[in-house]
């Protein structure tokens, strides 16, 4: 009977430990845009990215993992990326004055710091995403 215990108690450890890990890990993923979880970031003045992209874009795919291993790192803990979709949500496109998939936005707060289409070196990227601080 106590071993039983003891195992439901290491069960119930191991699930609460695996959904703590599994929020943290997705701190600084990239969500699907959202006008209320955008303005709601934004309000409270955490650094913010846009990330315009299209599923059939090369240079998305290569910007991906650098805004992943980016936002892994401690001092973009609370970079909050947010994706467009360049095929089906033009009319965010329009709002954003944006004309081509790859396009990444910068924001501080309300206010936008910075902008780079196109772009895939990954310390440049890094500049872009510094200016969020």
């Amino acid at each position: 009977m106590k071993s039983r215990r003891h195992v439901l108690a290491l069960v119930g450890l191991a699930l609460a430990g695996s959904s703590l890990l599994g929020a943290s890990a997705r701190a600084g993923e990239t969500r699907p845009f959202s006008d209320a979880a955008f303005e709601a970031a934004q309000r409270s003045g955490k650094p913010v990215l846009i990330a315009v992209s299209a599923p059939w874009c090369p240079i998305c795919r290569t910007q991906k993992p650098i805004l992943a291993r980016l936002s892994a790192e401690p001092r973009f803990k609370d970079l909050q990326i947010f994706d467009i979709d360049f095929d089906s949500q033009k009319d965010r496109l329009r709002r954003l004055n944006v004309r081509m998939q790859s396009t990444l936005i910068a924001y501080k707060g309300a206010t936008e710091v910075g902008r780079s289409v196109g772009e895939t070196q990954p310390e440049w990227i890094e500049g872009l995403v510094e200016k969020t601080l």
